[in-house]
């Protein structure tokens, strides 16, 4: 049964009942949602009499708080000696996770429900056969003060495919839930992650490294704990393609083949077919997800005091210029969540997979699995097949689907009793404001405008969707436009020239009626050309890690050459500059992009 919350009675909402000002009810491509999206409703604002009892609780101010994600990679202060640049064995591991919260008394991998326990003892057990290193980041290797000679030695895609273990790791597997596509699913937990430990670096940050697809765990279910590595290599360059576009993710720290073959069947279709085996190491500060309070809430009784201890240890560890308040804690998830999926809209980024179980309690985009990133602008675009069916997960439905989620993980937390309802209620005000704030700004900067234009953007974000047009190229073009009301009629569209592709004359004509009233507004502003056009260019980027050059690396990589994944990288972890030589990969998708397994893509992996 799934757990009774009083969130998860809350009705959805619809698009068309939700203000956001990326959605577009009049555009034919938007589909409306179905029955089963229904999101919470907008929560009741609170009176100012209502809102002081939880500020004086603890509410950390905007200036007294850390920002959203300040401790996700705080660099050394200037003048600071470089750290040491460490071996393998000299990294400093601790083990905070497995020593504050309590654990499976069994130490065996056999698929079975892991009662009143936050993770279970399991060591990778992937088998290999002269494994070898595809890719690897060395920005990552700087924030484990880990020496970058490390990955030149022989023996490092053995410690990194589990083979060989590392000293001090101390090897376990999450154990969560989750709502998967709006309904319960009771315990999920890593299937085929297993968190080697803490790593804390120089100046005291904790990064916990996991390796997804090193082997079986008790929450494998009848899976195989492996992973393949065209899904590994999407996971890894999508890591460090969003860490250079500026957005919250986990990171990736290496990439390893196993040399060992795994079976799929990518379309769930019948045809299962041998694949190259991979693992992913990934580091974030916590692999915590809404899902780990819930499915100790969903059991009730004793293990709500589970719920309190986890409550207690993310503030200690994450939160602590909150600590002890718990609703303080709450707004900083929701608020942490709105900006994530706000920097997503910005870039097009649709994640495919939001369900609770995916959603990182630190407001970091996790579990890379049928992500796409838009090509022509389509509101209602899924990348998964699974998801095809309602688009409960499509582009435009992500904002609402984040009040979804954290009305869910405000549900244990309630339960709990570390939070009351109309708290509850207070954190979902936040996650709106939150998010219509920040998604306004980003499209205000994304046009190079001084002031939110609601009814310019709104039309522009419907002429894209009618003429298909490519989202990325797009704005990246129109830093090009000339804040001059001089300019001829028909030399208006030139500067977007190469975006605005085989448009009849009514098209054009309502572009150029755009692009007149763009003009006006950029006039107005004030800002030279060339200050704006930097400025833009510094927020929409010229690469981005499209699913057809993913493919590309991947075709490669799958015959044993792996420096397109590694040229994929370098351009990736600096999307916003020009990098002359590298233009094809701002190209737009080839007609063979659009074939199943390309454009879209299962949760096979």
């Amino acid at each position: 049964m799934p757990p009774q919350f009083p969130t998860a009675r809350l009705l959805l909402l619809s698009p068309r009942r939700l203000p956001l000002p990326h959605l577009l009810p009049s555009s034919p491509l938007l589909t409306p949602p179905p029955r089963s999206l229904r999101l919470p409703p907008p929560p009741q604002p609170l009176s100012r009499a209502a809102r002081r009892p939880h500020l004086l609780r603890g509410m950390a101010s905007a200036a007294a708080a850390p920002g959203p994600h300040a401790a996700a990679e705080a660099p050394a202060a200037t003048g600071e000696a470089s750290p040491r640049r460490l071996a393998l064995e000299e990294l400093p591991w601790d083990h905070s996770f497995v020593r504050e919260l309590p654990g499976d008394p069994r130490s065996d991998t056999i698929p079975r429900e892991v009662l009143h326990s936050c993770y279970s003892k399991v060591s990778p057990s992937a088998k290999v056969d002269n494994p070898k290193l595809v890719a690897w980041s060395d920005s990552v290797a700087d924030l484990l003060d880990l020496d970058h000679k490390e990955f030149e030695r022989p023996d490092f895609p053995q410690f990194f495919s589990g083979a060989t273990p590392l000293v001090g790791s101390s090897p376990y597997a999450q154990c969560y839930g989750g709502h998967q596509f709006g309904v319960w699913a009771g315990q999920l937990g890593d299937g085929r992650a297993i968190t080697l430990g803490e790593v804390v670096n120089s100046r005291g940050e904790r990064w916990e490294l996991q390796l997804k697809g090193s082997g079986k765990t008790p929450y494998s279910r009848f899976a195989d704990g492996l992973a393949v590595l065209r899904s590994s290599i999407r996971e890894f360059l999508c890591s460090e393609a969003m860490h250079g576009l500026g957005i919250p993710t986990t990171r990736a720290l290496c990439l390893v083949e196993t040399g060992k073959s795994v079976v799929r069947d990518m379309f769930y279709d019948g045809n299962a077919k041998e694949e190259p085996g991979a693992i992913v190491c990934r580091i974030a500060p916590s692999f915590l997800r809404f899902g780990s309070y819930q499915i100790h809430a969903s059991r009730g009784k004793e293990d709500l005091e589970i719920v309190r201890r986890l409550a207690d240890y993310t503030i200690q560890l994450n939160f602590h210029h909150l600590q002890p308040v718990v609703t303080a804690w709450a707004v900083e998830v929701a608020e942490r969540t709105a900006f994530l999926i706000a920097r997503w809209q910005g870039v097009g980024f649709t994640h495919g997979v939001l369900n609770t179980d995916n959603m990182s309690v630190l407001g970091l985009t996790i579990d890379y699995g049928p992500f796409g990133f838009l090509d022509a602008f389509d509101p209602s675009f899924t990348p998964n097949t699974t998801d095809l069916p309602g688009k409960r997960y499509c582009f435009a439905n992500q904002p609402d689907v984040g009040l979804w989620n954290i009305a869910q993980f405000t549900g244990p937390l309630s339960s709990a009793e570390l939070i009351s309802q109309d708290e509850a209620n207070y954190v979902m005000e936040r996650y709106g404001t939150k998010f219509m704030d920040e998604y306004q700004s980003i499209m205000t900067k994304k046009l190079g405008l001084t002031k939110y234009n609601k009814q310019l953007i709104s039309k522009l974000l419907n002429n894209l969707a009618v003429d298909k047009v490519d989202y990325t190229n797009f704005f990246r073009l129109l830093s090009n436009v000339k804040a001059d009301p001089g300019i001829p009629e028909n030399e208006l569209l030139v500067p977007l020239k190469a975006a605005l592709l085989d448009i009849g004359k009514e098209r054009k004509e309502a572009w150029i009626s755009w692009v007149q009233t763009y003009v006006e507004e950029l006039v107005e502003s004030g800002i030279p050309d060339e200050e704006r056009k930097a400025a833009m260019n510094s927020v929409n980027p010229k690469y981005i890690p499209r699913n057809y050059l993913c493919q590309s690396a991947i075709d490669a990589a799958e015959q044993g050459d792996y420096e397109e994944v590694r040229r994929l990288l370098k351009v990736m972890q600096h999307p916003y500059d020009e990098q002359p030589g590298m233009e094809k990969y701002a190209r737009l998708p080839p007609a063979w992009a659009y074939r199943p397994g390309v454009c879209m893509l299962s949760c096979s992996s």
